[in-house]
């Protein structure tokens, strides 16, 4: 389940970031509100997804602490079961890694902790005897999948008709408010962008840096995956919302996820999904990685100042 909900957000989420709780439908227009073209938008929306594939880039130089906290639903609604997993993301020889660190907001048990120092010690041990053949081909990939995500971008662009609708100032910026719906006309030229016109979405734009503030994303119409192995159903919804860090980069401060999947048309799954992501810290070269087991347990609220 927890890979499908993955799934929903990387769709997304590879070339912007998110809201709170906004509607994402469609609103009346305020003919007070300031005009722009659909051209203009579509630029808007090139610069700062392009952005966001910069911040995901700068991103890898910085640590941090995630927390991800997943209910299942019963058929009701309610929730019958939660979990959270609070991991410290590390960068080990220029990549970043993630170390489990507490279950439900209790530190590891010795035994576990000690399993997990077992895995860092060979991720480590991996990246430090990686030859130069095989770091050239890494950063390739990597390099590929940021061409791919650009070219993605280019797609959403294309497949949605924009609207203005507000100007909204969120944290001391000003923002604009777009509303984005599917478009009848787009075609896709990537198997990605099939998907584009199953979803509508608000983002909020920094109007000075042209960077994705927030956005509230929902699908309306049912998502086949993996040969109709899986299908995300109408109604499921992504909602993001970022923060400046260190006067040079946006990055998450929360994202919450709620997804209906039926799995090899058999079973239904209701999930709530809330990640928050706290203490963005710039890497160091003389930064001490210390076992996980003299990291203090974190609080299950995130602190959101950067």
């Amino acid at each position: 389940m927890k890979q499908a909900a993955s799934l929903f957000f990387l769709i997304l989420v590879s070339w912007f970031a998110l809201a709170q709780n906004h509607p994402a439908q469609p609103v009346p227009h305020d003919p007070a509100a300031p005009q722009l073209s659909q051209d203009q938008i579509r630029t808007l929306i090139r610069q700062a997804a392009d952005k966001d594939i910069e911040n995901d880039k700068k991103q890898r130089e910085y640590t941090y602490i995630e927390r991800e906290e997943e209910h299942r639903l019963d058929g009701k609604g309610q929730v019958k079961s939660s979990e959270s997993k609070t991991h410290e993301i590390m960068v080990l020889y220029g990549e970043q890694v993630e170390r489990l660190i507490a279950r439900d907001d209790n530190p590891l048990s010795e035994k576990d902790a000690a399993k997990e120092e077992e895995r860092i010690r060979k991720v480590t041990d991996k990246r430090k005897n990686e030859s130069e053949e095989q770091r050239k081909k890494r950063l390739a990939e990597e390099q590929k999948n940021r061409e791919d995500a650009r070219k993605f971008v280019g797609e959403v662009a294309d497949a949605y008709n924009f609207r203005l609708i507000d100007m909204e100032n969120l944290d001391g910026r000003e923002t604009y408010v777009i509303d984005a719906e599917p478009g009848p006309d787009f075609q896709p030229h990537s198997r990605e962008a099939k998907v584009l016109p199953k979803f509508r979405f608000r983002a909020w734009i920094d109007q000075t840096e042209s960077q994705w503030v927030k956005l509230d994303a929902e699908c309306i119409d049912t998502v086949s995956l993996g040969w109709f192995l899986a299908r995300i159903h109408k109604g499921s919804r992504l909602l993001l919302d970022q923060t400046r860090v260190n006067d040079e980069l946006w990055l998450p401060r929360h994202v919450a996820v709620k997804i209906g999947v039926r799995v090899a048309l058999l079973k239904n799954f209701n999930v709530e999904e809330d990640v928050t992501y706290r203490d963005y810290r710039k890497f160091r070269t003389d930064t001490k990685i210390v076992p996980a087991a003299d990291i203090q347990n974190p609080p299950t609220q995130s602190s959101p100042h950067p």
